[in-house]
């Protein structure tokens, strides 16, 4: 399959410096994937969140290198315009040498990004993926892969030293050379003052609506996954009428204009 990439890892700073919300959903399959792809979102992401919405797992934590090698293939059949990036599995980067490895893995499956979770404490792993050119998306805040150490899915940073050290932590992974960061369930005031802190792209998921770009999981967005639902969650599918086909191509569109236009998130679904 030809790709015709038109969403390249440089284009996010751009992107950033015009004002222009970046959009990213995740995707599991080549079938999810071109419909986003065709929609307009901006990046999908091949994420571990997998591992709960495809495999059934209460955490990401069982989803291995070959999980993602093969949902990278898969996603990437579907991809034609969008960034892909894909995330490094828990366990997959515990040493400098076995990072850059896993993350060439990723990049030859077709990802044009890999992403990681943590702070300072995971730049030695960066460092040897930037010296092989792979383009790397930092993770901040709830960290699902430690999520048993941050005594489980909570809000972080809600106090003076935690976010003192998820600021000096995006500051740390932007000058190691990564190339955007999420930030995952922290307060909206400060993934704002973390946005207007460093150059490279901010991308929320609950983290308020002054980050550079949004994400959430696509099972979420579009209503699918059962149980109670994150704060941050939007049903899009909810909102709109018509054939299931054309409901979810409409929800992800809405899904799109909502970010762009900064409609999404709302207070409703931040944390303060």
């Amino acid at each position: 399959m030809t790709i015709v990439q038109t969403i390249a890892p440089a284009d996010m700073r751009k992107m950033k410096q015009r004002g222009e919300k970046v959009c990213m959903l995740t995707a599991y399959d080549a079938s999810f994937a071109k419909i986003m792809d065709d929609d307009g979102v901006d990046v999908i992401l091949v994420g571990d969140s997998l591992g709960m919405v495809a495999q059934g797992h209460d955490s990401t934590l069982p989803v291995t290198m070959e999980d993602m090698i093969y949902h990278t293939r898969m996603v990437r059949r579907g991809v034609q315009h969008a960034l892909l990036v894909v995330d490094l599995p828990y366990h997959s980067y515990v040493s400098a040498s076995e990072a850059a490895s896993n993350a060439q893995n990723l990049m030859d499956a077709g990802a044009q990004m890999v992403k990681l979770e943590g702070g300072s404490e995971v730049l030695p792993m960066i460092a040897p993926m930037i010296a092989k050119h792979i383009p790397v998306c930092g993770h901040l805040g709830l960290l699902p892969q430690s999520v048993a150490e941050l005594g489980g899915y909570k809000v972080q940073g809600r106090d003076d030293a935690s976010a003192e050290k998820i600021l000096n932590d995006a500051l740390a992974l932007e000058a190691a050379g990564v190339s955007m960061i999420v930030l995952e369930c922290i307060p909206s005031a400060l993934a704002k003052k973390i946005s207007e802190s460093i150059r490279i792209p901010t991308i929320g998921i609950g983290a308020g609506v002054d980050c550079d770009g949004q994400v959430l999981v696509v099972y979420d967005m579009l209503g699918i996954t059962r149980g109670r639902r994150p704060r941050f969650v939007r049903d899009f599918l909810a909102e709109v009428e018509g054939h299931v086909d054309d409901k979810i191509s409409a929800a992800i569109k809405n899904y799109i204009s909502a970010v762009k236009q900064g409609s999404f998130p709302a207070d409703a679904q931040s944390y303060k």
